[in-house]
């Protein structure tokens, strides 16, 4: 007797362990079920004498790379934006009420954006005013956050344009690189690779609020201090967010061949987003501790 062979369903070929598209369907369906209209009813076929066939609804777009830079544009100006105005109307750091002002606008914007998040990566119908929403709170919490790195580290690389516009400099240089590795190199995404990804980033994160928990009793983990071990943290989350924006190239790259809605190009915004901003803050925190020694 012949060996029976088995196949995976289609529909796991496009399963994620990435929390951003994780919840959502279209990401997670094979190339023929994006084609067929993601398990809506299909309509045209024949009708019995004196049955009605409704007509076929208007399919709606389809995500494209365009798609994805216009709604990337958007997500990123709003930040960009956000940042700029909360740079120029918070105090300059010369005073204790100043300091109380941009540390306040830090955990505002940092607490909004950390809720926003949770919800736009597991929400199954990704929300654009949600998407938005979030950038406008990264904004506040990075303008605040830049502010004060400029001030207290800014003197010393003034020379070379400031640790902030270093800092940004870097990032999209980080980018552009990834993005040039993933394509020349022919990249190739396996279940291992996401999964020691999103697990490094969860785990980063749990660290984050430990340390938070930690300080809120007067203690101190020494992770984010401006020393050899908050330098080697830094380039660990460098290096996370760098995988993590390979993770959203080879998502988006799946989502465009098979068909998704054009909605989901919002949630693949979100996803490089919070990628260029993990990588910001690290590139931030490691030009700092430079300059210290």
């Amino acid at each position: 007797m012949a060996a029976r062979q088995t196949r995976k369903p289609a529909e796991e070929t496009m399963q994620s362990n990435n929390p951003v598209f994780r919840r959502s369907e279209e990401f997670n369906r094979s190339g023929a079920a994006a084609y067929q209209g993601f398990g809506e009813p299909q309509y045209g076929g024949y009708s019995q004498p004196g049955q009605t066939v409704p007509e076929a609804p208007t399919r709606q777009g389809r995500m494209t790379i365009d798609s994805v830079v216009q709604t990337t544009a958007i997500t990123l100006g709003i930040t960009i934006v956000a940042a700029a105005i909360t740079w120029f109307v918070t105090p300059a750091i010369e005073s204790t009420e100043a300091i109380g002002v941009l540390s306040a606008a830090m955990i505002v914007g940092a607490g909004a954006a950390f809720i926003l998040s949770l919800v736009n990566s597991f929400k199954r119908v990704i929300s654009p005013a949600l998407v938005m929403a979030f950038a406008l709170a990264e904004g506040v919490a990075l303008g605040a956050l830049s502010k004060f790195y400029d001030a207290v580290f800014g003197a010393e690389s003034a020379g070379y344009g400031g640790i902030v516009m270093q800092a940004v400099i870097g990032t999209f240089a980080a980018f552009a690189g990834t993005l040039a590795a993933y394509k020349i190199l022919d990249i190739k995404v396996g279940q291992k690779f996401r999964t020691f990804v999103v697990a490094a980033m969860f785990g980063m994160v749990a660290l984050s609020l430990m340390q938070l928990v930690v300080s809120l009793f007067g203690g101190n983990l020494g992770i984010y201090d401006f020393n050899a071990l908050g330098l080697i943290v830094a380039i660990a989350g460098l290096v996370i967010g760098v995988f993590m924006l390979i993770l959203d190239f080879d998502f988006i790259e799946q989502g465009v061949r098979n068909g998704i809605p054009e909605r989901e190009s919002w949630r693949a915004s979100f996803g490089l987003l919070v990628s260029l901003v993990w990588i910001y803050t690290n590139l931030l925190r490691i030009l700092a501790i430079l300059q210290q020694d």
